[in-house]
């Protein structure tokens, strides 16, 4: 094939791919290892990230340890953290340091964090190394699936979707007994339990004692699979919550949370009341600044709680969705742009309608034409920025190894006041001939 001809077949794959990801990415899966390994080093970075964070984690686990080196870098300085994260795990400890190693000193916070489960969640207790097959797989191809991968002894295999979601599941015996011939979608039967990765050791034992299991898979926030605790590991939960349970009796605990001494309590709390003290003094030398407004328009004092609260709601609603993103390993510290660009375009569409609709009531009780202007552009900035903040300030704080929980709330009610009034005060002041 000529020079040109190969550059032709090469544009040609990568159109397919940007216009069709999702048959590419599923005819890629059916390729067989050497063939995928082959396909993907010669794509070039964009290509090579798309289409590693399509393959499934066994498929993607084996190609990432046979590409180069330099290959291996742009897919995790470049890949999805997610999916990124739920590799790392699936190999040694020495081998995900080294490629670690290759990436800069944020993303490694990034995908340290993602990999680590809080102690005693499910997350900790699974085994991230465990077979996936597709119900279209014949049981043939499905044995030689398994002779080849040599998964850990289980009595259960489970079955997913093009994007790794749990569907069903297919017993071992079955399979051992069906013809060869005989998809595993015929075989198969649903799935009785399953857990959260961050789910607490107290949900793991309970399901145990609703099913009688001897595998419990493991799903993220999508429903994608991402683990299994086997047998051992759930019977070594119910001896050790037994045990907890007879030291819960007697008053005693591990950790102190909702119990915790009195002076734990201060201690953790006051040096963030006494920020907030600091923040709402900031907060008020704002409206301080617009004193002279203030006092010549006495309606703006009035109207100046709405754009606050309206602009807390909105950063609010922001804040508990990327904190549950966090904390459930949906989202990376990475992708805080992505969601920043989702929630600040949503804010932006509620506060134009909220907008319409206050300048409306305020038009209707001042008569003023440049008051209602005044709260509704203001009210519009107030809610951008405070999604925009919403989303930035437990991001930081996480990659700052605080906890966000604890000081996302303080830090965005600041921000929030202070933009909101910023903006509807200062907006008043310029538009003050037409107030």
């Amino acid at each position: 094939m000529s020079g040109n001809a190969g550059h032709v077949v090469q544009a040609l794959n990568e159109a397919f791919l940007r216009q069709h990801p999702v048959p590419a990415l599923h005819a890629i899966n059916q390729l067989t290892m050497d063939e995928t390994v082959s396909f993907l080093q010669m794509q070039p970075a964009v290509s090579l990230v798309a289409l590693w964070d399509g393959l499934t984690l066994d498929k993607a686990t084996t190609v990432l340890q046979q590409l180069s080196s330099s290959q291996v870098k742009i897919v995790l300085q470049r890949g999805s953290p997610v999916h990124l994260a739920r590799v790392l795990v699936r190999v040694s400890e020495e081998e995900r340091q080294h490629w670690l190693t290759l990436v800069d000193s944020r993303r490694q916070r990034e995908l340290n964090a993602l990999v680590q489960y809080p102690e005693e969640s499910a997350g900790s207790l699974m085994d991230p190394r465990f077979m996936l097959l597709d119900e279209t797989l014949t049981v043939r191809e499905a044995l030689h699936r398994i002779r080849k991968f040599k998964p850990r002894f289980t009595r259960q295999l489970y079955l997913v979707d093009q994007e790794g979601r749990l569907i069903r599941m297919v017993e071992l015996h079955q399979l051992a007994m069906a013809e060869g011939s005989e998809t595993l979608g015929k075989l198969a039967k649903s799935v009785p339990a399953v857990v959260m990765a961050t789910a607490t050791r107290d949900e793991v034992v309970s399901q145990l004692e609703k099913e009688r299991i001897t595998d419990l898979p493991v799903v993220d926030i999508s429903g994608r699979l991402v683990g299994i605790i086997r047998y051992d590991e759930l019977m070594d939960a119910v001896r050790e919550q037994s045990s907890i349970d007879i030291l819960t009796m007697v008053g005693a605990s591990r950790e102190e949370r909702a119990l915790s001494s009195v002076g734990f309590v201060v201690r953790k709390r006051l040096p963030w009341l006494s920020i907030n003290l600091l923040t709402a003094f900031l907060a008020a030398s704002v409206v301080g600044l617009f004193e002279s407004t203030i006092a010549q328009f006495t309606a703006l004092a009035v109207l100046l709680p709405v754009v606050a609260g309206q602009s807390g709601n909105t950063g609010a609603q922001a804040l508990a969705v990327t904190m549950r993103g966090l904390a459930l390993r949906e989202i990376g510290s990475s992708q805080w742009l992505r969601v920043a660009k989702k929630e600040v375009g949503a804010a932006f569409i509620n506060g134009v309608s909220v907008a319409l609709l206050t300048a409306l009531g305020v038009l209707m009780w001042s008569s003023s034409l440049g008051l209602a202007m005044v709260i509704g552009i203001s009210m519009v900035i107030a809610m951008v920025a405070a999604a925009f903040s919403g989303v930035v300030i437990p991001v930081t704080l996480s990659s700052l190894g605080q906890d966000p929980a604890q000081s996302s709330s303080i830090i965005l009610t600041t921000v929030t006041d202070i933009v909101g009034f910023f903006a509807f005060l200062g907006i008043a002041t310029m538009l003050s001939s037409m107030l």
